[in-house]
Formats: C-alpha cells, structure tokens, sequence
C-alpha cells in the first residue's frame, strides 16, 4: 500500500495511492488506513507533498560498511545518531536550496523508516508493530561545514535538507535488502543495498526507542552508502530506493538577501 500526503487548491490531506487514483483518508494513516472518505482524486491533479510531518528526523552515520570503508573510518560499536530538524523536511520536487555559507553541499541516498505508533522501549522483535512503512530521504548534507564544526547540527540542518518521497510503502517485507541508489543529473552515482548497514532497521527502531520518544511521522534515515559525492546549483538529483520509488530534487542556489 502507498501512502502519499497531497495538496489540491490550498488543501492538504493524505491519501492510499493504486495506480493514480488517490482515495482520500478522513484523518492520517496514523488513525487507519481503512477509513477514507469515498472522494477520489486523480494523481496529476495534486501536489504531493512530504508523505509525513516528523516531529524529528533521527539518523544515522557510518551505518554502511562501503561507506565507512569510503571515508576511513572504523565502523562504530553502536549505532551512531544524530538528528535533522523537522524544519529541514521538504516533498518530492521541491527545490534544495543550496546556503551561501557553504562551498560543498553533498546528496546522500538513504532508506527512511517512518513510525506509526508512540514508540518507548521497543524490543527489535517487536519493531514492525511500530513502523507505518518506508519512504526515501535524502540526507542533504554541507560537508564542509561537517568538517568544519566537527559535529552535524548545522551542516545536515539548514531548510530543505531533508526531502523525502514521494509517498509511504507499507508492503516492505524486507528493510534490510534493498536497493538504495543516487542519481545526478541522470547518471548513477550511489549503488549499494540495504543488506551492506551494520546496523539493521529492528536494532535501530529499538536502540533509538531506548534513548528517546518517537512519535508517529518520526522518521529514522538509516545512513547513505559508498558514492557520496557533491551538488551543484541547476543539478537534479533523485534518490531510488527499491520497491518503493524515485524521489525527485533540483538544486538552486540560495538568494541573496
């Protein structure tokens, strides 16, 4: 099933998306998926939005063994978290404004989780009683602020450095083997699968639950594999996830103020 958050003519709603018929939900999936309203709207007619409105992001660094042998580094003991803003979030085909205070901005293709239920003390076990679905995300990512500040907050947290899309899948039978691609400007640049994280998506669904509260339309980006690599303003950049779909970005500069 294919959940997608929709705008139409200053409306916004969610919806369960089958081909490109849009059954309008009464509430959020959060409520069910079961209860729509009857109304049926046709795809090209909306806007697709953000499929969720997370009240954080948590994510992940050095989760793929290709990426953490890319970069040097050893691969950590235990997940390694930090966190984007939900300010960050924008939808498919929204523009990723590149800051003027950087001089490198990356894409970074990664698998999202989005949570469905209030979620505290999870046992991995248990994790798919607490997760809606899955979406893409691209961890945008300013890395020469990154390596500048030695920490991540303001290099993964400027607006619109969190694009996610386009919609929810829910019959995702395996997280942890997937293939996860980016592309620029057309050309493969990230070819990797879920199967390569240290990490899989019930350990951190249960790991994160134990350090704080995650809400439903909380997102977990489970860490980008090898090929990372930088943007450019008027490139286009799309993040592939298997079995789920295409999330489409373009770059543009930031304007002067």
């Amino acid at each position: 099933m294919r959940i997608v958050r929709f705008e139409r003519e200053g409306r916004t709603g969610y919806g369960i998306l089958e081909g490109e018929r849009i059954s309008v939900l009464w509430g959020t999936p959060y409520d069910g998926v079961e209860n729509t309203t009857g109304e049926i709207m046709s795809l090209p007619e909306v806007t697709l939005l953000a499929p969720c409105e997370p009240t954080k992001i948590v994510a992940l660094g050095l989760n793929y063994r290709d990426h953490a042998a890319e970069i040097g580094h050893p691969l950590p003991e235990e997940p390694l978290i930090f966190m984007k803003p939900s300010t960050a979030v924008i939808g498919p085909d929204e523009d990723i404004i590149y800051p003027a205070m950087s001089r490198r901005v990356d894409y970074e293709a990664e698998l999202a989780v989005v949570i469905g239920r209030t979620c505290r003390h999870v046992k991995a076990e248990d994790f798919r009683d607490y997760v809606l679905g899955y979406t893409a995300i691209n961890d945008v990512t300013a890395r020469d602020l990154q390596k500048k500040d030695g920490q991540f907050t303001r290099s993964k947290g400027f607006d619109t450095f969190a694009p996610l899309g386009p919609w929810i899948e829910t019959a995702v039978s395996d997280p942890d083997n997937l293939t996860v691609e980016a592309y620029l400007n057309g050309e493969r640049r990230q070819h990797s699968s879920t199967a390569n994280m240290v990490f899989g998506v019930a350990t951190l669904v249960s790991f994160i639950s134990r350090i704080m509260t995650l809400w439903p339309g909380d997102v977990i980006a489970t860490g980008t594999p090898f090929g990372i690599g930088s943007m450019q303003p008027g490139d286009v950049v799309e993040i592939r996830v298997e079995g789920i779909g295409t999330l489409r970005n373009r770059v543009v500069a930031e304007r002067a103020l």
